[in-house]
C-alpha cells in the first residue's frame, strides 16, 4: 500500500549499469549526490497515469537517454527516449563554465566569482528549461525536480 504523499515522487531512481559505464570515483560521486537529491525531494507524475510512487531507471541507447519509468509494483508505467543533440551546446558551455568557476575560486575576487557562478546558473537554468520542454506530455514535475533531472544530466556527462 502507497502512502498518498508518495502518489506524485520518485522513490527510487537507478542507472542502468549495462549501457552507463561505471565513472572515476569523482563521477560516480557527483551521480550519487545527484541522485539523492533528486530522490530526496521531488514532485514527479505521468499525465494520465493513476499515480505512483514512481522508480526511474535511466540508460543510454545511442545518443538517446532512455527514461524508464514504473511504478510502485514495478509495472512499466512508460519508456521515454530523449534525444541529447538540443542538449551539447549547453551542456558544453555549462561544463566550460564550471571549469572557469573552479578555477576562479582560488584567484579571483569575490564579485567575479559571483559573476561567474550567476553565469553558471542561467545556464542550468536554460538547460532545465530545455528539459521541461522536452519532456512536455510525458512526465509533470516542477521546476525544482527538473533542475535536479538536468544536474543528473550533467553528472552523467561530466568528465571529470
Amino acid at each position: 500500500m502507497t502512502d498518498q504523499t508518495d502518489a506524485h515522487r520518485l522513490l527510487r531512481v537507478t542507472l542502468d549499469p549495462q549501457s552507463i559505464a561505471k565513472g572515476s570515483p569523482d563521477q560516480e560521486q557527483e551521480r550519487a549526490v545527484a541522485i539523492y537529491d533528486l530522490v530526496e525531494q521531488n514532485q514527479f507524475a505521468v499525465p494520465g497515469h493513476s499515480g505512483g510512487p514512481y522508480a526511474l531507471m535511466i540508460s543510454m541507447h545511442d545518443a538517446k537517454l532512455a527514461l524508464d519509468i514504473r511504478d510502485f509494483n514495478d509495472t512499466s508505467v512508460m519508456v521515454h527516449i530523449l534525444s541529447l543533440t538540443p542538449f551539447r551546446r549547453i551542456l558544453k558551455d555549462y561544463f566550460l563554465v564550471c571549469e572557469t568557476y573552479y578555477e576562479a575560486i582560488r584567484t579571483a575576487t569575490p564579485a567575479q566569482i559571483e559573476a561567474i557562478d550567476m553565469g553558471r546558473r542561467a545556464l542550468h537554468n536554460e538547460g532545465a528549461t530545455l528539459l521541461e520542454q522536452r519532456l512536455v506530455g510525458k512526465v509533470d514535475c516542477d521546476f525544482d525536480t527538473i533542475r535536479r533531472l538536468f544536474t543528473l544530466l550533467t553528472a552523467l556527462h561530466w568528465k571529470g
